[in-house]
């Protein structure tokens, strides 16, 4: 790689070895993808928050660094952590496992990272513009920044994405080049979709893509809910970190060259497809004894919807919206929030269903509407899931 002075002090220690360390982490990432040079960021999302998925050594990675008083360099966020740093006590979590998550975000902290733990930054005032540079981690946040909003960021490990903060630089490659933006694929929709169907195209068009670059020819416009919702999808059963849909996402129109028509593979997704991927996220058809909405961590908007549902009622199954402490403060001033607790339901901030050791608490069935969710949880809670509409979930 070519490095500018600047970045060439920073990789000799120049500046403290806490930056010599992360400068070392980019341009080894940079040399191993091909990158030729660095590119400033103007924001970084940062992974590896929660103890459950760090464990001990990630916790001692991160006090090493906090204590070299380094800070970062551009605004950051972090994603989740394993629990409600305020109400974990009442959620019944431990109290070993809370102070061990406690250490974690108090080395962030110390790093000037915002700890407010969330994966969707973008409904929190990390909000990139289009074309700008930047480093997330959190799969469904890296989706969302690149497709919807245009930004460039690649899928970032926890450690890269840290270190470009500290740094305020990362390697350009991947989704930072022009090239690295096209279509590879063209999925053409036969039928509407609505809710779920969202999220089971994802799980389809993930697993047949992998890690490319999917554009969807839909048969309606989706919200940004929706939106928000397929890309959570297509990160979690592919490694999908850009998409594009014909007539909404800002990039459609450079996506589709006519010069790469012939190296395009065109995909029809019929409305068998759709109920079949449906059927497949659920991994049981027992009634879940907890259900949990919010992975992507639920909008303002999405809270209103629920307590619209659930106004007046009394639920007979635990019920969890996980979101970020922003938007909960907003619900609780609209009023959401005592709607959804008078119901028998609980606003959970910081964290969520996947990462939190939720494992722990006595749950066997979950019942989800993410596909995200239900990619994760057999696997990293070993919980079956139930994946359906939110409305039908609460009958």
């Amino acid at each position: 790689m070519q490095l500018t002075p600047e970045e060439q002090a920073m990789y000799d220690g120049k500046h403290g070895i806490a930056i010599e360390k992360s400068m070392e982490i980019l341009v080894a990432l940079g040399d191993i993808y091909g990158a030729e040079n660095m590119v400033d960021i103007t924001s970084a999302q940062i992974s590896g928050v929660s103890y459950k998925t760090i464990g001990e050594a990630g916790l001692e990675y991160l006090d090493e660094l906090a204590a070299s008083g380094v800070k970062v360099k551009v605004p950051s966020t972090l994603n989740p952590a394993g629990i409600d740093l305020e109400r974990w006590e009442d959620l019944k979590f431990s109290k070993q496992f809370a102070e061990k998550q406690n250490k974690i975000i108090a080395a962030y902290q110390k790093m000037g990272i915002s700890t407010t733990c969330t994966c969707t930054p973008y409904l929190v005032g990390n909000v990139p513009i289009m074309g700008s540079h930047i480093a997330w981690s959190e799969s469904s946040a890296v989706c969302y920044a690149n497709s919807v909003l245009g930004a460039r960021t690649n899928r970032e490990g926890g450690p890269g994405a840290l270190a470009a903060a500290i740094c305020g630089k990362t390697a350009a490659y991947g989704y930072h080049l022009d090239e690295g933006r096209k279509a590879k694929y063209v999925f053409e929709l036969e039928i509407p979709l609505k809710g779920v169907d969202y999220g089971a195209l994802g799980y389809i068009v993930g697993k047949i893509v992998g890690g490319g670059v999917p554009y969807f020819k839909l048969k309606n416009i989706p919200s940004i809910n929706e939106l928000k919702s397929l890309g959570a999808a297509l990160a979690s059963s592919g490694a999908v970190a850009l998409y594009h849909v014909e007539g909404v996402t800002p990039e459609y129109e450079e996506a589709l060259k006519s010069e790469d028509m012939e190296l395009i593979e065109r995909i029809s997704v019929t409305e068998d497809d759709v109920m079949d991927a449906r059927k497949k996220l659920s991994t049981t058809a027992q009634k879940p004894d907890l259900i949990c909405i919010g992975c992507p961590h639920a909008s303002l908007d999405e809270i209103e919807k629920i307590a619209e549902k659930i106004s007046g009622r009394k639920l007979s199954t635990p019920f969890w919206v996980c979101t970020s402490i922003p938007v909960k403060a907003a619900a609780d001033r609209m009023g959401y929030t005592k709607t959804i607790e008078n119901a028998g339901g609980k606003l959970i901030c910081d964290t969520c269903m996947v990462v939190s050791p939720i494992e722990d608490l006595g749950f066997k069935v979950i019942g989800v509407d993410s596909a995200k969710a239900a990619n994760y949880v057999p696997t990293m809670c070993g919980l079956d899931v139930v994946y359906d509409e939110f409305e039908d979930l609460i009958e």
